[in-house]
């Protein structure tokens, strides 16, 4: 396995800068944040290492020969809207932004895009899925002309009373997953495959690992810790937030020995990124870098990538 980072949480510093951090620190991969310039609407996002609207062919074989010369590959290029907003001029900004995000990754050779499904908050699963059909095959479309593949990744995106009550993002379960891979029959799309956002929602982390093998794309390494003594008093019907929290990995509750354990069951190889969203870990530049630093060490009990 290639183990890299989401350069999200790098959000101050270049492209070239976040290479640089890369490869001094033995780290063989990065996800790149690729949002539009100037469009952060939430924490983790609106964050552009790489602009994709002013990614011409000398931008892009500088981009190559960069990481090249530092030895770090670009595992996926990443960004994560909501592609179902029931806002059509917002629908419309995310669907087209991707489909440039698309264009990128091929042009750059990377051949990955990480994102999400999108969902209407306020609609119901079954009329999700219509908005599914009806948005999401012009994308694989592009996503096949390009040689693109598509890595979903498994966030409800519903963390307070802003995303409640249904969340932004529908691909929060296998049983969702099936529906989605029912309708959109395209080899291009697959699985960003989180762990822990299955921890919170009381979801098997590990069987998905082997039912879904052919799907899993791309994979992210995060934590989450639950509050017992929190959830006791509000309840799963709560804001999630109120009851857990983003964690290093470690620090939480995924057992990454059988989740590890699993991935190399089915053989997967191919990257797995830190996704850091720690707020103890936020307060200077400092503790982002070791933030960074100790989940690499830790995650290498398991894995060297």
């Amino acid at each position: 396995m290639k183990l890299g980072f989401v350069t999200a949480i790098l959000q101050d510093e270049s492209f070239e800068e976040v290479v640089d951090f890369a490869s001094e620190h033995g780290f063989s991969c990065i996800e790149v944040a690729c949002w539009p310039k100037g469009k952060a609407e939430r924490r983790y996002a609106g964050v552009t290492h790489i602009d994709v609207d002013a990614l011409d062919d000398k931008r892009a074989e500088e981009i190559k020969a960069y990481c090249s010369k530092k030895n770090v590959e670009i595992s996926s290029l990443a960004y994560y809207p909501n592609t179902l907003d029931r806002d059509p001029e917002k629908r419309t900004e995310a669907v087209t932004h991707l489909k440039k995000v698309i264009k990128a990754s091929a042009k750059l050779g990377v051949n990955m895009v990480t994102t999400f499904i999108g969902r209407v908050t306020d609609a119901t699963v079954e009329e999700n899925l219509e908005v599914v059909a009806a948005v999401w095959p012009d994308i694989l479309k592009e996503a096949e002309r390009e040689n693109v593949k598509v890595a979903i990744e498994n966030c409800p995106m519903l963390f307070g009373q802003e995303q409640w009550p249904g969340g932004q993002n529908l691909f929060t379960s296998p049983a969702n997953w099936k529906k989605i891979f029912e309708i959109l029959k395209s080899d291009n799309l697959g699985i960003n495959y989180d762990p822990s956002h299955f921890v919170w929602q009381m979801i098997d982390y590990i069987k998905p690992i082997y039912d879904f093998r052919d799907k899993i794309f791309h994979v992210h390494i995060k934590d989450i810790k639950l509050y017992a003594d929190r959830l006791e008093k509000v309840g799963t019907m709560a804001y999630p937030l109120e009851y857990m929290s983003p964690k290093l990995p470690g620090l939480g509750d995924v057992n990454w020995g059988k989740y590890v354990s699993a991935l190399t069951d089915i053989g997967y190889n191919g990257y797995i990124c830190l996704e850091i969203e720690d707020k103890a870990f936020e307060k200077s530049k400092e503790d982002v870098h070791n933030s960074l630093l100790l989940s690499k060490h830790y995650i290498e009990n398991y894995i060297i990538g």
